[in-house]
């Protein structure tokens, strides 16, 4: 910028994707707004900076905005859905879609994913199935993974077994949907079909990945795992887990003990300083 090179359309637009991916979203938008002549590239930049923070209001006014100067491509409207997903604004999204096929552009294949990912969201799991069944593409494993989630968030077995059922033909060595198929047919009591994928996995060799769980201290990173117990240090961190839950419980027991339940405001002022 000091060599004089910020008056160059392509390097104002590298640095609103790289102050947008570092976190200064103030700072993109003040170097989209210095762009004399913006291209397509700087109004898509920034709206991708407004969906990975979550902006979905700031990405839809800026495509209208966009829509006064320049024709929105693909790109365009994936960040303005993608954001719109994220935030579960489903009428909004649905107008996005829309006016895709009105500006002439044929959504394609991640367009489908986040439209799907927004009604899923949104326990809207009919419509994202109908949708899904008029996709002119065959639906991948990211559009079945995503209708899979939502549907084991919103209690859909049935639809949530077909989805299972689509994503294995397509990823057929993925243990973590093995597991939610097989659950699936638990929760409805089709033992039968919780064994047959039970048996799949056993012959395929499918184990699911044991979640990890990190934290930095001294400026050195530690991994801990479910029930796991091979640490050196893990005996030192149960007895001061031990000795913090006895503190509390003590704390606990003088605090309901000196409560006087007449004075409401004597027990909020008691109760913020456990």
């Amino acid at each position: 910028m000091r060599m004089g090179f910020g008056s160059y359309v392509h390097v104002s637009n590298a640095l609103i994707s790289m102050y947008a991916k570092c976190g200064s979203i103030g700072e993109a938008r003040a170097v989209f707004e210095s762009i004399t002549c913006k291209d397509l590239v700087s109004w898509n930049s920034l709206i991708f900076g407004y969906s990975q923070h979550g902006l979905a209001e700031h990405c839809l006014y800026l495509l209208r905005e966009m829509e006064g100067h320049i024709i929105p491509d693909a790109i365009s409207f994936l960040g303005v859905l993608s954001s719109c997903r994220h935030a579960c604004l489903v009428a909004e999204g649905r107008r996005c879609f829309r006016a895709m096929i009105e500006h002439g552009v044929i959504p394609e294949i991640d367009h489908y994913s986040c439209m799907v990912d927004l009604f899923g969201r949104a326990g809207l799991l009919d419509e994202a199935w109908d949708l899904i069944q008029t996709m002119p593409m065959p639906p991948n494993g990211v559009i079945w993974g995503s209708l899979l989630a939502s549907c084991r968030l919103h209690g859909s077995i049935s639809i949530g077994i077909q989805a299972a059922e689509h994503r294995l033909k397509l990823e057929p060595s993925c243990a973590a949907t093995h597991v939610q198929l097989a659950n699936l047919y638990g929760s409805i009591g089709c033992w039968d079909d919780v064994a047959r994928v039970r048996k799949v996995m056993k012959e395929r060799g499918l184990k699911t990945n044991i979640g990890c769980s990190w934290i930095e201290v001294g400026n050195k990173v530690y991994t801990f795992t479910a029930e796991n117990r091979s640490k050196n240090q893990v005996n030192n961190v149960l007895v001061v887990l031990d000795c913090l839950q006895s503190h509390m419980d003590h704390k606990y027991d003088i605090l309901i003990e000196g409560l006087d339940w007449d004075d409401p405001e004597h027990i909020k002022l008691s109760l913020n300083n456990i």
